[in-house]
């Protein structure tokens, strides 16, 4: 496995990655430093284990696209193909070829569970692509002119995330699937309070997530429904901003080589 790893800001400076938890995001960074040249990995819950995050943080980053889990245990980092460029001549292709054989890549390179109905146009089969060769070509390239990953990475969804999903909220903005509006019933007994927030807030801010359930259970789980972004918040260090420093140095270094 190589020793260098590079991270593309267009993800990890997204919306949608910074307004994780901030032990999600740092089990991300642990998870891709330990991924092989494919971006797979095929032990996540002992990473988890050493960097002293839980099955919420997993749960976050599967929640929002940015692994896909399979039945095996083994999960892949969604935007690999988009963080990286690996030479041809050492790259070594991933053990887990079941699962690689499952997937395809977008026209940004990002990784999509194979869907037979998708246009062949905007998708290929991983196992046809001469990867390493078609990184070098275009490596970051057309990213840096304006292209947003995170918004595009939408136009070709795993198949489970096509379920239909309703509009609720004031302002009509929050979108769930019948299931997500069950779970939530069943979590929470302020439930319409929590889905009125959120859509005032998109409303207000004209902020946007991926995934409108794991917002809504991720800060009613902190206590926090609605991010007050007005006023500065004053705390003592605590092990959550031990944390935080840990996050922000691989950070730091994921714009550049590690």
């Amino acid at each position: 496995m190589a020793e260098r790893r590079m991270f593309a800001k267009t993800i990890i400076d997204s919306d949608t990655f910074l307004d994780m938890l901030k032990t999600a995001q740092l089990l991300y960074f642990h998870l891709a430093l330990n991924a092989d040249d494919d971006g797979f990995i095929n032990k996540p819950r002992a990473i988890m284990r050493t960097c002293a995050c839980n099955e919420e943080d997993m749960n976050v980053l599967i929640e929002n696209e940015f692994i896909y889990s399979f039945e095996s245990g083994i999960v892949v980092i969604k935007h690999w193909n988009i963080h990286n460029t690996i030479q041809k001549d050492r790259y070594h292709e991933t053990n887990c070829k079941t699962e690689k054989s499952m997937l395809s890549q977008d026209k940004n390179k990002a990784y999509v569970f194979i869907d037979n109905n998708s246009s062949s146009e905007c998708i290929q089969s991983v196992n046809n692509l001469d990867t390493q060769s078609s990184l070098e070509e275009d490596s970051l390239n057309k990213n840096s002119e304006g292209e947003d990953i995170s918004e595009s990475d939408d136009s070709t969804p795993h198949p489970s995330t096509q379920i239909k999903k309703q509009k609720y909220g004031e302002y009509n903005n929050v979108l769930l699937t019948d299931e997500e509006l069950m779970q939530l019933q069943d979590e929470f007994q302020n439930w319409e309070e929590l889905i009125e927030n959120l859509s005032s807030y998109m409303a207000s801010k004209g902020k946007k997530y991926k995934s409108h359930f794991a917002t809504i259970r991720r800060w009613s789980k902190n206590d926090n429904p609605i991010p007050d972004t007005t006023k500065p918040v004053y705390q003592k260090k605590t092990k959550a901003d031990e944390l935080q420093e840990s996050y922000d140095m691989i950070r730091d270094w994921g714009k550049g080589e590690i």
